[in-house]
């Protein structure tokens, strides 16, 4: 069994989901493969919020403001 991040898409008045090129090629799946699937929706985590602020730079131009905009922003976004 394998553990990797997929996506869900609207696909008509249904949803795909869309498994990563390397989870496919690792497992060596191909398209039309008949496969069993375990769904658990991902929640983001404390860990995953602190370690996006490792893309910020230390002496950054940016004010206090301007970056925790951004963290909001990402937040949002890894939210849904």
């Amino acid at each position: 069994m394998i553990k990797a991040h997929a996506k869900l898409k609207a696909w008509g008045n249904s949803v795909g989901l869309i498994i990563p090129k390397e989870t496919l090629a690792r497992e060596k799946l191909n398209v039309d493969d008949d496969v069993i699937i375990t769904v658990k929706k991902e929640h983001p985590t404390v860990e995953d919020a602190f370690g996006m602020l490792k893309n910020f730079k230390i002496m950054s131009h940016k004010s206090t403001d301007e970056l925790l905009k951004e963290i909001d922003e990402e937040l949002d976004s890894r939210l849904g």
